[in-house]
């Protein structure tokens, strides 16, 4: 943007001086001409007594004595035909002036000036002299060399001139840019100093409230998740009494697990709420292979209440990923749920986890009706749902390193493939 302001400034500055500075070209040009030919009318004009009046030695004499003085060539022609003076040939100019009329002519070698003379017995007599080019232009050259001088000069300390006030404009903008970025990277302290137009300090300002605004609805949101993790402690605990009253052995056992992560659930949400980044956070790694073969054994006991066949096909392991145990159940979690809620009663599935090249491939494939047309949003869904669960799933695969990807299956239901960024083994 400087540069631009540079540039522009600059080519104001060479418009308005060549505006200016030809025009005045031409003028001084022309004033050093009408100067010249003022000077040699005016000697010419020291001879028109003599030439009408003395006989023609006086007057070769006076000619002669004036072009010594003023070095400039004058020839006077009489009516009989006499030439005294400098010679010259007679001119169409000459010719006219012998009629009685006075002028001066423009020609090839220069500017000629002639004044007729009445008053000789043998008719009028004609006094010629020659403005040469050089003495007409004497002067313009230097002249023109110091107007260009001065305009480039003038330029200059406009452009000088122009990229101090472009550092004024550019230096808030700048700053205003850098304060940006950082708030876009979660540094919520970053603040910009007003500085520069009264219009960019407005935006310094509004962009400052904007921090400040964005710091209060984060601590609110906050205060709201704590809230919430407070509110839910009752129940859960209430829930994890109950489990543990219940007689059979493997009930309990499985409400106290399904508690004790809905409790990890809660604390999940709410460390992700306190984290100071809004990029995710991996929370460390973690073994998929142990992570999905926990998640598909818990889904099995529903899938076997509602008639579905669970096919898994699992690695073995190690299969270390970039992702915490957590995050990594919430995605299988969600995926899983999908399944079970779009899907009627009775529809298979099948569970694989296998190892590429820096990834670990997570796919869940159903026979189900598979996916409704359109790209799936967030918070968007055409069965009722909340619609979070694919944006759960892309958002760890994203903060491993990977990505979601959604297809058809082969016999005509959903199949999405979850990829995990693969961590170094320990």
């Amino acid at each position: 943007m400087r540069r631009r302001l540079t540039l522009l400034v600059a080519a104001v500055g060479v418009l308005v001086m060549v505006a200016f500075l030809v025009p005045l070209a031409v003028l001084v040009r022309t004033v050093a001409a009408d100067r010249a030919t003022a000077r040699a009318t005016a000697d010419v004009q020291l001879l028109v007594t003599v030439v009408g009046t003395a006989p023609p030695e006086t007057v070769r004499l006076t000619v002669d004595q004036l072009a010594v003085d003023t070095g400039r060539g004058v020839s006077v022609f009489l009516a009989d035909g006499t030439v005294l003076g400098a010679p010259a040939p007679r001119t169409p100019a000459v010719t006219l002036a012998a009629r009685g009329r006075s002028l001066t002519v423009e020609s090839a070698a220069g500017r000629e000036v002639v004044v007729a003379v009445q008053g000789r017995p043998e008719g009028t007599g004609v006094i010629r002299t020659l403005v040469p080019r050089a003495e007409l232009t004497a002067g313009v050259t230097r002249a023109w060399l110091v107007l260009a001088l001065l305009g480039a000069l003038l330029v200059l300390v406009g452009l000088v001139v122009a990229d101090r006030l472009a550092g004024t404009l550019v230096r808030p903008i700048t700053a205003l840019s850098a304060v940006s970025h950082r708030l876009a990277n979660a540094e919520l302290d970053a603040r910009v100093a007003p500085a520069g137009p009264a219009e960019l300090r407005e935006v310094a300002g509004a962009l400052n409230h904007l921090a400040e605004r964005i710091q209060i609805l984060l601590r609110e949101e906050r205060e709201q998740v704590a809230d919430l993790s407070h509110r839910l402690r009752t129940p859960l605990t209430a829930l994890r009494l109950e489990a543990e009253s219940l007689r059979d052995p493997d009930d309990a056992a499985r409400l106290t697990a399904a508690a004790d992560g809905l409790e990890r659930a809660v604390t999940g949400v709410i460390q992700r709420a306190r984290w100071r980044s809004g990029t995710a956070a991996t929370g460390g790694g973690c073994d998929a292979a142990t992570v999905v073969g926990e998640r598909v054994t818990f889904w099995s006991v529903l899938a076997e209440d509602t008639g579905r066949t669970v096919t898994l096909d699992l690695e073995p392991g190690p299969l270390p990923v970039r992702l915490s145990g957590d995050e990594l159940a919430a995605a299988v979690d969600a995926l899983l749920g999908n399944v079970f809620a779009h899907t009627p009663d009775g529809t298979p599935f099948t569970v694989r986890l296998a190892a590429e090249p820096d990834r670990v491939a997570l796919t869940v494939a159903d026979a189900g009706p598979g996916l409704p047309p359109g790209p799936v949003r967030r918070g968007a869904s055409r069965a009722g749902s909340t619609g979070l669960g694919l944006d759960i799933a892309e958002r760890a695969a994203r903060a491993s390193g990977g990505g979601l990807e959604l297809s058809a299956a082969a016999g005509g239901g959903a199949r999405v493939v979850l990829r995990l960024g693969a961590a170094p083994a320990a």
